[in-house]
């Protein structure tokens, strides 16, 4: 667990000098603990670390370790493809759902939040890279969406989020991080209803400082944390 605690402290440090070289505050940039496939104890290391909050992928990870307190102390994010049938185990237990990639879910979500009579944070999945193996909204039919949240009182949109293409080389992913911030900028300069547009999450432990350079406000960081993980046969 000591690990943990040096590795948060080294990402904290190249995230500090990513956002100078910037010229950006390091503080209006979250650290989000991408937990996947750690178990409680371990997540629970990085929270006391000082992570801003915690990524889980699956929902029957997040089901298991909500009960066992694996988050007590900073809020949880659903980062992973969410299906519409286990839409009613995610709201309203997550702070925010960041991976909303496809207009049946958001409809989903809006169902599952007013019959708890809540309003269910949420980021749109904008599939930057025209990937054909990805979900997420182009960046057109996001723009769209952000017009049309005055539809969804029970869901508030309050930014973007993507997965770039995997980079062969350094900064080989600063033109989509680029496309992505100013998207953001478009949607937010249409002042749209129910939309607030102020967190931009981008960049994983490959490429976050090229993320930061292009106005990420929150980099959602496994390996450089956890270590490798094993998936074994699954």
């Amino acid at each position: 667990m000591e690990e943990i605690a040096k590795n948060v402290a080294r990402v904290r440090a190249a995230m500090a000098e990513a956002a100078r070289k910037a010229g950006r505050d390091p503080g209006e940039i979250l650290l989000c603990a991408a937990s996947k496939m750690n178990d409680s104890a371990r997540v629970q290391a990085a929270v006391q670390a000082g992570v801003d909050c915690c990524g889980e992928n699956r929902v029957q990870e997040l089901m298991e370790k909500l009960p066992q307190g694996a988050y007590t102390g900073k809020p949880v994010h659903f980062i992973g493809h969410l299906q519409t049938n286990k839409v009613n185990k995610v709201v309203g237990n997550v702070a925010l759902i960041q991976s909303v990639d496809r207009e049946e879910l958001l409809q989903a979500i809006e169902k599952a939040a007013a019959k708890l009579n809540i309003v269910q944070p949420i980021l749109l999945e904008v599939n930057i890279g025209a990937e054909a193996s990805k979900s997420g909204f182009t960046p057109e039919e996001a723009m769209v969406i952000a017009s049309r949240m005055a539809e969804f009182p029970h869901c508030k949109l309050e930014g973007l989020m993507a997965i770039p293409p995997i980079s062969e080389e350094p900064g080989g992913n600063s033109k989509y991080f680029a496309q992505m911030h100013q998207l953001l900028v478009d949607i937010r300069a249409k002042k749209y209803d129910n939309v607030s547009m102020a967190c931009l999450s981008m960049g994983m432990t490959d490429d976050f400082t090229d993320a930061i350079a292009n106005g990420s406000t929150m980099i959602r960081v496994g390996t450089a944390i956890f270590g490798a993980r094993h998936y074994g046969n699954q």
